[in-house]
């Protein structure tokens, strides 16, 4: 016996068939690059991780955080208020401040994060950095 085709009406047009689908293709490591339609998204961590790493990264490092030209103004500027001359600091003396400044304003943080920590909280709030001002008392600011 022989198979036959499905009947159809008389008269009836045939029905076009749609081309087949491209098959989806598969992107290996290798082959991560954009494709040509799509931008390439930036890769979003979720919260907290960045500021883990940026804290794991300045921890790594022995440079200063602070920018050394802002920072000098900022020191003549405390100078002129105190004298009417323009005293001239040599290189090595506002490094020195500066390397003071930076590790006072890190201890000065760490303890603002722990007063921060002993109200069960994680952020820091300019009420945690004025009470450690205080307990630290006038001699030691």
């Amino acid at each position: 016996m022989r198979p036959t085709a499905p009947r159809r009406r008389k008269g009836a047009a045939p029905q076009k068939r749609s081309p087949p689908a491209p098959a989806p293709t598969v992107r290996t490591r290798r082959d991560s690059g954009p494709t040509e339609g799509s931008p390439r998204k930036k890769k979003r961590f979720r919260p907290g991780t960045k500021a883990l790493m940026e804290i794991r990264k300045y921890q790594k490092s022995t440079n200063l955080l602070l920018r050394k030209a802002p920072f000098s103004r900022l020191v003549r500027e405390i100078c002129m208020s105190f004298s009417r001359q323009d005293f001239r600091w040599q290189a090595y003396a506002l490094l020195a401040l500066q390397e003071a400044a930076e590790a006072f304003l890190v201890l000065l943080f760490s303890d603002a994060n722990l007063c921060a920590i002993h109200a069960k909280r994680v952020t820091l709030f300019p009420r945690d950095l004025q009470l450690v001002r205080r307990i630290r008392g006038v001699e030691r600011l």
